[in-house]
C-alpha cells in the first residue's frame, strides 16, 4: 500500500476497523479530529511494534490534512504499511477511509506518515530490523 488518491481504497485489509460513536464526536455529529488521529496512531503502532518485536512509540507525523468529514455511525477503516527503517526508526504510511453503514463507497479522509522508535525496558532506542 502506498498513499493513494481520494479514488482509490487500498487492496489490503485495513489494520483497524471501527464504528465512530457518538462519544466520539462533536454536538454537530463531525467526528472529533483527536478521535480519528488516535485511530491512525494505533495502527501505525501496530504495525511498528509488530516489526520490532517489541515496544515502539510514536515521536513524529508529518502532514494530516483532513479531505472528508467522518460522521456517528461510519465505519472507519485504517490502513498502515511500514515503508522505511532506519537503525532505530520506522516509517510508516497510513490512510484512513470511511463508509456510511447504508452505503458501499469507500471516501478518503486523512493520509499521513507516521514515525516510530523502537524502545527497549528502560525506555532507550533499540535497532529495529531492517524493511
Amino acid at each position: 500500500m502506498t498513499i493513494t488518491d481520494a479514488g482509490s481504497l487500498p487492496a489490503v485489509e485495513p489494520t483497524i476497523r471501527v464504528v465512530a460513536m457518538p462519544a466520539d464526536a462533536n454536538p454537530y455529529g463531525d467526528i472529533f479530529g483527536g478521535w480519528l488521529l488516535s485511530q491512525m496512531d494505533s495502527a501505525a503502532g501496530s504495525v511498528a511494534s509488530r516489526h520490532c518485536g517489541g515496544r515502539a512509540v510514536t515521536i513524529a507525523l508529518d502532514g494530516m490534512e483532513f479531505i472528508n468529514p467522518v460522521f456517528v455511525g461510519d465505519e472507519v477503516s485504517v490502513y498502515a504499511r511500514l515503508v522505511k527503517t532506519g537503525r532505530t526508526s520506522m516509517t510508516i504510511d497510513v490512510e484512513a477511509w470511511r463508509r456510511h453503514r447504508h452505503e458501499r463507497n469507500h471516501h478518503k479522509v486523512t493520509q499521513a506518515h507516521f514515525t516510530f522508535v523502537a524502545i527497549d525496558e528502560e525506555r532507550r532506542p533499540r535497532e529495529v530490523p531492517p524493511l
